[in-house]
């Protein structure tokens, strides 16, 4: 017991929550008592104590006592409370059933009240059905009877209204077919519209036989008025009729334009057209009151009309394929295609889809050139607001386009063979054209800019592409990509790379004699002026080409078929202009870089370590200026049109340039300290110079791009830093091998070893800096791979442009 009371009284806790010792479950009297007395004097108000422990035993019994007595009394309760629950129940349930009584009684009275109603409804309603039907009756038979006698007597303009009605009302009786009344009204109708079809089809046949001449007079009003009857029979009827007529008024065609008549080949194609104009004016004359408008009988006659010409044409094609000529050719497509357009204006061609085995022909694609108007020039060249300019409204379809001239098709081969040997020709004539003209003079309108041919082939391209949309817009369409692709190519690789000039092997060297003799324009560019003029034309023409050749790409996406876009793909052929552009850059770059080094080379041979003062810039440093000077404003003024590519140019000359005078100040051995200033006013001088290079020689000054002027910096304080090293003491090595590693940022020993050469270090002295260095490198952090690199914060260019000027000032000085 003690256990369970000890186990339930944290619950208690929980609910009454108490400070009192006494509730504690792990109370201990012996505490309890200590804490009560803790000393023998406090022993002196035990009765006090005892006192007020009884009093409080009497007040808990009492609240026992209490809370007991009160649930002798709540059970009792609780029982009558459910009681007295379970007899409103009973009464409410008392009272849902008496209501419910009364609401069906209250239904079933109602119904009473309105069965008479409703009778008199139905009774009504059925009345009037039975009314309407008689009447529907009574006419059905009166209507059959007249439909009879009329169809008789040929009467077709009464029977054209009448047998409508017939067969509205007809169709009111359909619930009712199992009445033998009804049904055999039904089949009399039946009988009636099948004797209307006959009769109506040899009277067509008695007016215009299949053989022999038109019956004299032209159409009659019986004819017209069985025409409004076929509408409301049997829609095969109407075919027929069609169908005859039409045969019967084509037979002369037939017969004129035999396969083996003369009129019948390409020469004589306007024949054709020619006699079906004046057919569909006489048939507009003679029969155009006859047929209802809505049969549109002069559109389906010129629709057959065109069937049976493609069927001819190919098959007389077929059998003098040999005879096809080019111009033939394309003067039968000419005479086809106006001939389409005219059908255009006429007709609307709602009966391409009419009757089976009649299709629409595909819908083409805008008819218009590749090149548009605003984008090519007549002179070629591209207009750069095409971006901005609307585009022109597409023209609207032409529903009869390809419906004779489809037959050309397979015989297109013939002017993809003649467009394939005029664009040979015209390539070999852009060869000799080069080769005797020569390259662009320099100082002339035509130096860098982009040679008359890439005008002249894309021009011609325009002609070409103007003919092809007009005769197909499917596999033709295809070959003669293919062979512009061709052509192009062959122009980027005989008139562009084939006449880029050759680089020389042969690299001559400058003594310290000659550089110091040297007088500024005194020696030339191992390119003439003339050929960088060249280089620069061959690049501008290269970079139209691509863009040229990217929009063409795009304008026969839009006009082939669109089951035949992804056939269209002429990035190969933009690839080969973009690797002429790179070819020719790299030129330019490997021209001015080989005039270089001979400065270069000479710089690494003088002798450093005798330097005695600091003077100007040295001889090697103005003879890279004058041959920067010298080369870089053609490259500019022949570039001016093509801006991005004159910066790739600067980009690839400065980190081609910038390595290579690095490697050159490694190999200057035993560098003093007046050297090393030397040096580095050299390398400051080198450094504005390319900083300016974009813009110099220029009157108009422009600011260079972030991208160059970030390489230049980074670049050239490299040389600075490495400078700065060599002019510091080498004494104490711990500082100065922490003095390398803070400036240089380069971990790789090789690089630590060229510095101490250029120092003049001996073997010995060099092995234990090595050591040293390879100690104080600091350690890569984890999960990096520990390379020779390293990552140090480099001096700003502001911060290193005032410790150059700092130097300045100490070299004027010393002056």
């Amino acid at each position: 017991m003690l256990k369970e009371h000890k186990h339930d009284k944290p619950q208690v806790e929980d609910v009454f929550p108490s400070q009192d010792p006494l509730d504690r479950a792990d109370f201990n009297a012996v505490e309890y008592i200590n804490t009560l007395f803790p000393t023998e004097q406090s022993l002196a108000n035990i009765d006090d104590v005892v006192n007020k422990i009884r009093l409080k035993i009497r007040c808990l019994d009492d609240n026992i006592r209490t809370v007991v007595r009160g649930q002798t009394n709540v059970g009792q309760d609780g029982r009558q409370a459910l009681e007295e629950a379970q007899v409103a129940i009973g009464q409410l349930f008392g009272k849902i059933k008496d209501i419910k009584d009364k609401a069906e009684k209250s239904e079933q009275m109602v119904k009473e009240i309105t069965r008479d109603i409703k009778q008199l409804d139905h009774a009504k309603r059925h009345l009037t059905t039975s009314i309407t039907t008689l009447n529907h009756l009574h006419m059905l038979a009166g209507g059959v009877d007249s439909l009879e006698a009329m169809t008789r007597k040929r009467q077709y303009g009464e029977v054209a209204n009448l047998l409508q009605g017939v067969v509205n009302v007809l169709e009111h009786f359909h619930k009712y077919m199992g009445i033998p009344q009804i049904r055999q009204l039904s089949e009399r109708v039946k009988v009636a519209q099948s004797e209307l079809g006959t009769q109506i089809l040899a009277d067509f046949e008695e007016a215009f036989p299949a053989q022999g001449s038109k019956r004299a007079g032209g159409p009659s009003n019986v004819l017209r008025d069985a025409c409004l009857v076929a509408n409301v029979l049997d829609p095969r009827i109407k075919q027929e009729i069609i169908k005859k007529f039409i045969r019967q008024h084509l037979s002369e065609y037939m017969v004129l334009f035999q396969e083996n008549q003369d009129v019948a080949w390409l020469d004589k194609i306007d024949r054709r057209y020619a006699w079906i104009k004046r057919q569909l004016v006489d048939y507009e004359e003679k029969y155009g009151r006859m047929f209802p408008e809505e049969w549109c009988m002069t559109e389906r006659i010129a629709v057959e009309f065109c069937h049976i010409t493609r069927t001819e044409l190919a098959k007389v094609m077929r059998t003098r394929a040999k005879e096809i000529e080019v111009k033939l050719l394309l003067f039968a497509i000419q005479r086809t295609t106006n001939f389409e357009g005219l059908l255009a204006k006429r007709f609307s061609g709602c009966t391409l889809t009419d009757g089976p085995g009649v299709k629409k022909p595909e819908t083409p694609l805008e008819s218009t050139n590749p090149f548009l108007e605003d984008e090519i020039g007549e002179d070629g060249s591209e207009m750069e607001e095409d971006l901005d300019r609307p585009k022109k409204h597409k023209a609207p379809d032409n529903p009869f386009h390809g419906i004779i001239s489809k037959c050309f098709e397979s015989h297109l081969y013939v002017y993809i063979e003649s467009q394939d040997k005029n664009l040979g020709e015209m390539i070999d004539r852009f060869v000799s054209d080069f080769r005797a003209q020569g390259p662009p003079k320099a100082g002339t309108e035509d130096g860098g800019a982009v040679l008359p041919s890439c005008a002249d082939l894309f021009v011609y391209y325009k002609k070409c592409m103007v003919q092809c949309s007009q005769l197909s817009t499917g596999e033709p369409m295809i070959a003669f990509t293919t062979i512009f692709q061709k052509y192009l190519r062959e122009y980027a690789w005989k008139i562009l790379s084939g006449n880029l000039p050759k680089t020389s092997s042969n690299s001559g060297g400058l003594t310290i004699k000659s550089l110091l003799q040297e007088k500024e324009g005194s020696e030339a560019a191992k390119f003439t002026v003339e050929e960088l003029c060249l280089i620069c034309s061959i690049l501008s023409t290269a970079e139209y080409c691509l863009a040229t050749t990217q929009q063409l790409e795009e304008k026969l996406k839009e006009k082939v078929d669109k089951n035949l876009v992804e056939r269209i793909n002429l990035t190969g052929e933009m690839d080969t202009f973009s690797n002429v552009i790179s070819n020719s850059i790299q030129l330019l770059v490997q021209d001015l870089d080989a005039a270089c080094d001979p400065a270069l080379t000479a710089m690494s041979k003088m002798p450093w370590q005798s330097v005695e003062h600091v003077g100007d810039q040295s001889p090697y440093v103005t003879s890279v200026i004058m041959h920067i000077k010298q080369n870089v404003p053609i490259i500019r003024d022949n570039l001016a049109s093509t801006r991005k590519y004159f910066t790739q140019f600067c980009i690839k000359f400065t980190n081609s340039f910038i390595p290579k005078f690095i490697n050159h100040l490694f190999r200057c051995k035993t560098i003093s300290m007046v050297g090393a200033e030397q040096l580095l006013l050299d390398t400051h001088s080198l450094k504005t110079v390319l900083l300016d290079l974009p813009s110099i020689g220029s009157q108009v000054v422009r600011k260079a791009p972030a991208s160059y002027t970030k390489i230049v910096v980074k670049g050239m304080t490299r040389a600075e830093m490495i400078l700065k090293v060599v002019m510091a003491p080498h004494e104490p090595s711990v500082v100065f091998v922490d003095n390398y590693i803070k400036l240089l940022a380069d971990g790789n020993p090789e690089t630590f070893q060229k510095t101490l050469d250029m120092k003049g270090l001996k073997r010995s002295e060099q092995s234990s800096m090595l050591e040293l260095f390879r100690q104080r490198l600091p350690t890569p952090p984890s999960g990096t791979d520990g390379g020779p690199s390293l990552s140090f914060s480099t001096p700003t260019p502001e911060q290193e442009n005032s410790r150059i000027r700092k130097l300045e000032k100490l070299i004027k000085k010393r002056l």
